[in-house]
């Protein structure tokens, strides 16, 4: 859908609650019918939200990744699932902005997606490898100018919604699983056959269904950098960025509802501090602490951005690594407290105070890229190099 128009005046931060507020009427619904948040993202496409981080010759507004952590932070307050389509979207705006520079093809349709509001999907899980990024089992064929590809992919988030979609490969038939790249592919350059449903426990508006994708294209569409090169640098630490910034939200609404839950108790009881008080106040707690972690994690990424030696250093991957698995686990103990606070009326569906949408869809956080792999991986720095415990950088 093209809603092509004047950039509007209102702040970034303004915008997106606009669109949050929107959202949110949604969020039940969208949960309960398992469907895409068609409503949310209509209303973030109005507000011209979908290529902010593309740079202003290209029609963008070349905002920070933290100014982006915020619209993902008030988006996942009102609709987790709309959130989440909106971070994974620009994951892959990222990966075009920072490792496509220099390719004709690419960088017009940086202008497209600001012009026309374009939504980028992503296909990295694969049968047989899961939901390993960076490994490969198909591969793409160059003859003649034209890609071609078939992936087995067992989730493609929003596939159905998406106005093209980048899909990992290996770069050959005969190159090792590891050599990979990434291609763009145009809506109508490609098709997707359905293997399975996404029937989930949450995030059930991120339409996250598993297809047979093929794909031919012009070869230029491929990026012209390497996928390690493009995973190391920016989406890992992009992903792990927004998504918790996303998460944090989730944590924080469901903090507000336990909060409104408190202050009615006290209400009815004027002069005695009600039982949920206390953990509440340390919910609060917590949610600082997941705040402040990420705050530390954007301005250590936009201190990075640009220094490939910054981007690669293990220190930096570890600090990475550790806010997504730090975040994705507080996030379900700080709803847990919220829970316990309003008690039934949190449990129950349909109450100001239901919190049933917020823990079905926070258990997701641990499973993006699984934590344990994540551990895995960190262990193995941790191995051969000391943690950074400098306050200075």
């Amino acid at each position: 859908m093209n809603v092509a128009g004047p950039i509007s005046a209102l702040s970034l931060t303004e915008r997106a609650e606009r669109a949050a507020k929107v959202a949110g009427e949604f969020a039940d619904r969208v949960d309960a019918e398992a469907r895409f948040p068609t409503e949310g993202m209509e209303a973030i496409k109005a507000e011209r939200l979908m290529g902010i981080m593309v740079r202003p010759e290209l029609g963008g507004e070349a905002a920070t990744l933290t100014e982006i952590a915020e619209v993902c932070s008030i988006l996942g307050q009102a609709c987790a699932s709309t959130a989440m389509i909106y971070a994974m979207h620009q994951i892959q705006i990222a990966s075009l902005a920072d490792h496509a520079v220099g390719s004709d093809w690419h960088q017009a349709f940086l202008k497209r997606i600001c012009e026309e509001q374009l939504l980028i999907g992503s296909a990295t899980s694969e049968a047989g490898i899961g939901g390993n990024l960076r490994n490969s089992i198909c591969a793409v064929e160059v003859q003649n100018g034209t890609v071609r590809l078939e992936k087995d992919a067992t989730v493609i988030s929003y596939g159905e919604a998406s106005d093209a979609i980048m899909v990992t490969s290996r770069r050959n038939a005969d190159a090792p699983h590891s050599d990979q790249v990434a291609t763009l592919f145009l809506k109508d350059q490609y098709t997707l056959e359905h293997t399975a449903d996404w029937d989930t426990l949450g995030m059930r508006g991120t339409r996250s269904d598993g297809y047979i994708f093929r794909g031919e294209a012009p070869a230029e569409q491929i990026l012209p950098k390497p996928f390690a090169e493009i995973a190391a640098q920016s989406m890992l630490a992009v992903s792990h960025l927004l998504w918790g910034a996303l998460w944090f939200g989730m944590a924080a609404d469901a903090v507000a509802r336990s909060q409104a839950f408190v202050k009615a108790a006290a209400r009815r009881t004027p002069g005695q501090t009600p039982p949920g008080a206390l953990r509440l106040a340390e919910a609060s707690s917590m949610l600082q602490l997941i705040k402040a972690n990420l705050i530390s994690g954007l301005k250590r990424f936009e201190a990075a951005k640009g220094n490939p030696d910054a981007l690669n250093a293990m220190s930096f991957s570890v600090e990475m690594n550790n806010i997504k698995v730090g975040t994705s686990q507080m996030i379900l103990t700080i709803i847990n407290h919220c829970m316990l606070i309003c008690g039934i009326a949190g449990y129950k569906n349909g109450t100001p105070f239901s919190l049933g949408r917020h823990l079905r869809d926070a258990h997701s956080a641990q499973l993006m890229i699984n934590n344990d792999r994540i551990l895995g991986n960190t262990s193995n720095m941790l191995v051969v190099k000391k943690q950074d415990t400098s306050f200075l950088g």
